[in-house]
C-alpha cells in the first residue's frame, strides 16, 4: 500500500511551478497523439522526448520506479498477453504449445510503448503538482464545479490514510494471533478480510467528510466563491502546452516518414 503515498517531488522544480492546469493539458496532447495511432514509432520518440524532459519534474527516478510497479507490472501481463496470444491478427484458439510469433512481439512492443508513453506523463503530472493547486486551477480556470473539485481533492488527501489503516490492521491482526503462516489458502482469506476492512474504514470516514463538506457550504448552488489562491495562467504555462504539442506533431512527423504511421480501425 505504500504505491498510495504521495511522492513529494521538489517544489522548486521548473514543471512543479507550471499550472496544474497546463500539466493537465500537456498529458492530454500526448494522449490524443497516441490514440490516433497505432505504430510503435510514434510511442518511441515520445518516450525520448520524455525522458530528456523528465529531469525537470523534480521527481527522483528511484522513487518514481518503487511507486509505479503495478503499472509496470500490468503493462508486462499485457505483452505477454499479446506474444502468446497473436498470430497473423487473429487469436490463438488451441491449447498446444505456446507459439511466439514476429506479428505478436510487433504488437507487443507497440501496446508497451504506447502504455508507457501515455501513462508517464500522467504519473509526473500528479506527482509533481499538489493537490490544493490542482483543485483551485480546476475551479478557477476551467470552471469546474466546487462540489467536485474539492471533493476529489479530499479523496487524495486520504489516500495515505488508507495506507496507514493497512498496515494499522495488519499489525491488530498479528496481535490478535491471526496470522495466516504458510498457507496460501489462508493467506488470501487474510487478505481479503484485511481489504474488507480497509474498505469499510473507508466509506465511513468518506461519509463523515461528506457531512463535513456539506456543513461548510461545499454543495450550495448559486453562490459566487471568492478566490484565496489565484492560479493564472502565466507565459511558461502557454509555452508547456505549445512544447508538448510540437513534440506530439515531431512524433508523429517522424513516424510518417518512416512509413510506420496507421490510424487505429485503418
Amino acid at each position: 500500500m505504500s504505491v498510495l503515498v504521495p511522492l513529494a517531488p521538489d517544489p522548486d522544480a521548473p514543471l512543479a511551478r507550471r499550472n496544474p492546469v497546463a500539466k493537465l493539458a500537456a498529458a492530454g496532447l500526448v494522449t490524443v497523439g497516441l490514440l490516433l495511432t497505432l505504430d510503435p514509432v510514434t510511442p518511441a520518440v515520445l518516450l525520448v522526448i520524455e525522458a530528456i524532459a523528465f529531469p525537470f519534474s523534480g521527481v527522483r527516478p528511484g522513487v518514481l520506479l518503487r511507486r509505479s510497479w503495478p503499472l509496470l507490472l500490468g503493462i508486462a501481463g499485457v505483452c505477454v498477453a499479446n506474444v502468446v496470444a497473436i498470430d497473423s491478427g487473429e487469436v490463438l484458439l488451441d491449447l498446444g504449445p505456446i507459439e511466439v510469433t514476429t506479428d505478436g512481439v510487433t504488437a507487443a512492443i507497440s501496446v508497451a510503448l504506447r502504455l508507457l508513453a501515455i501513462t508517464l506523463p500522467g504519473i509526473v503530472v500528479l506527482a509533481a503538482t499538489d493537490p490544493m493547486d490542482m483543485a483551485d486551477a480546476l475551479v478557477q480556470r476551467w470552471r469546474v464545479p466546487a462540489r467536485f473539485a474539492y471533493g476529489a481533492l479530499a479523496a487524495l488527501r486520504l489516500l495515505p490514510l488508507l495506507s496507514a489503516d493497512w498496515h494499522m490492521i495488519a499489525r491488530a491482526r498479528r496481535a490478535r494471533g491471526l496470522d495466516a503462516g504458510r498457507s496460501p489458502v489462508a493467506r488470501l482469506r487474510a487478505f481479503t478480510g484485511q481489504v474488507f476492512t480497509v474498505l469499510v474504514a473507508a466509506i465511513r470516514r468518506g461519509v463523515r467528510l461528506a457531512a463535513a463538506m456539506e456543513a461548510r457550504g461545499f454543495g450550495a448552488t448559486g453562490v459566487e466563491r471568492t478566490v484565496a489562491r489565484p492560479q493564472p495562467m502565466r507565459g511558461g504555462d502557454w509555452l508547456l502546452i505549445a512544447g508538448t504539442a510540437a513534440a506530439v506533431l515531431l512524433a508523429t512527423a517522424v513516424s510518417v516518414a518512416v512509413g510506420s504511421w496507421r490510424m487505429p480501425f485503418a
